[in-house]
C-alpha cells in the first residue's frame, strides 16, 4: 500500500502485478527495437537505439525513423488497445471466448471497410472511418440483442458469434461480387498487415488510444466488481449497467480503431487476457497488463513473420490466426473439462 505523506491519498499496489508489467514492458521495448531492425537492410539494436536518439548516419535515420518505425509503433498501439478491448469484454462477458474477433466486432469492422472499398471504392481514410462506423454499429447492435434486464455473459457472448457468423456472410458476398481491382485490395486488407503502414496512421490511433484507454482504466475497479455478480455490485454501489456500457463502448471502438490501422487482426484480444491473468496470477481480467501483454504479441507475431520463412513473410494477422487458433482449441477444451461448456 503506498499513502502519501499527508495520508489523504492511497493507492493498492499489487507487486506481483507490477513485477510482472515491469517485464513485459521490458520485453515490448526488446522486441520493438529488433523489429525495428529487421528488414532486407537490418539494423543492429545498438545502431536503432543510436538513430532513436539522432546520432544514426543519414541512412539509418530513414530506414529506422520514416519507414519502420512507424510500423512498430502501430503494432505496439494495435496490440495495446486489442488487448485492453479484449480484456473489457471478458470481464463483462465473465467469459474468456468473450473476445471482439469472436463476437462478431471484428467482423464489423471488417464489413464497413468491404462496403467503402467495394461499393463505394472509397480512399484509405475512407476505409478506415467505414472500419470504425462498422465496428460501433456492430457493438452497438450485439449489445442491444443481448440486453434483457440487463446484459449477461453467454447471452452476449452467443448474439456476438450469431452475429459475427453473418457479417462474415455478407463480407464472403461482397468479395464475390467486387472486381478484380477492389478484390485485391480488399483480401490485403482483411488479412490483417502491417506492411506500409506510416505515420498517419500512427497519430490517429494514437490518438484514439489516449483518450479511450484512460476511460476505460478508470473503469477497471467497478469492472473487477461486476465480475462476484451484479447482486454484489450494486450493494456495493456500482452502477452495473452505466459501467458495462460505457466498457463495452470504450472496447468497441478501441477494436474498430485497431482494425483501421491493420486490418483485422485475429486472436491477440482473445489471447492477450488469459496470458496476462496467468502471469500476474490475478483473479479476474487486468486491463494495463492485457494492454502490454498485447503490445507484445503483436511486435513478436510479427517478428516471426518476417524471420520465421526465410525471404517470404506473411501478413501478421496470418500468424496471430495460426497461433490463435491453437490457443482457442486449448482453452475451448478447458472449458469443457471444467463443464462451462
Amino acid at each position: 500500500m503506498l499513502r502519501t505523506p499527508g495520508g489523504g491519498l492511497s493507492l493498492r499496489l499489487d507487486r506481483r502485478a507490477a513485477l510482472t508489467g515491469t517485464c513485459l514492458l521490458a520485453v515490448v521495448l526488446a522486441a520493438a527495437v529488433l523489429l525495428v531492425g529487421t528488414g532486407d537492410y537490418a539494423v543492429a539494436p545498438a545502431d536503432v537505439l543510436r538513430t532513436l536518439l539522432g546520432h544514426g548516419t543519414a541512412g539509418q535515420d530513414f530506414i529506422v525513423r520514416q519507414l519502420r518505425l512507424p510500423r512498430v509503433l502501430v503494432a505496439l498501439l494495435v496490440g495495446a488497445a486489442l488487448g485492453m478491448a479484449g480484456a473489457a469484454f471478458q470481464s463483462v462477458s465473465r467469459n474468456p471466448l468473450g473476445s471482439p474477433d469472436v463476437i462478431g466486432f471484428g467482423q464489423g469492422s471488417a464489413a464497413g471497410a468491404l462496403l467503402v472499398i467495394v461499393v463505394l471504392h472509397g480512399s484509405s481514410l475512407e476505409v478506415s472511418a467505414g472500419a470504425i462506423a462498422g465496428g460501433l454499429l456492430t457493438g452497438l447492435a450485439v449489445y442491444a440483442l443481448a440486453w434483457q434486464r440487463g446484459v449477461h455473459g453467454y447471452r452476449l457472448v452467443l448474439v456476438g458469434i450469431g452475429g459475427s457468423a453473418i457479417l462474415a456472410a455478407v463480407n464472403s458476398y461482397l468479395l464475390v461480387k467486387a472486381n478484380f481491382v477492389d478484390v485485391a485490395r480488399a483480401v490485403i486488407w482483411i488479412s490483417g498487415s502491417l506492411d506500409g503502414r506510416g505515420w498517419e496512421q500512427v497519430r490517429p490511433l494514437l490518438g484514439c488510444c489516449a483518450v479511450l484507454m484512460p476511460v476505460l482504466l478508470a473503469q477497471g475497479p467497478a469492472l473487477r466488481i461486476t465480475e462476484m455478480g451484479d447482486d454484489a455490485a450494486r450493494a456495493l454501489g456500482v452502477r452495473v449497467e452505466r459501467v458495462r456500457l460505457t466498457a463495452v463502448l470504450c472496447a468497441v471502438l478501441l477494436t474498430a480503431a485497431a482494425t483501421a490501422a491493420a486490418g483485422p487482426i485475429a486472436f491477440v484480444a482473445l489471447t492477450a487476457p488469459q496470458l496476462a491473468r496467468r502471469i500476474t496470477r490475478t483473479p479476474g481480467v487486468s486491463l494495463l497488463p492485457s494492454a502490454l501483454m498485447g503490445a507484445a504479441l503483436l511486435v513478436l507475431a510479427d517478428l516471426a513473420a518476417q524471420r520465421a520463412f526465410g525471404s517470404g513473410q506473411v501478413p501478421v494477422g496470418v500468424a496471430t490466426g495460426v497461433l490463435g487458433g491453437g490457443y482457442l482449441l486449448w482453452l475451448l477444451v478447458g472449458e469443457r473439462r471444467a463443464g462451462r461448456i
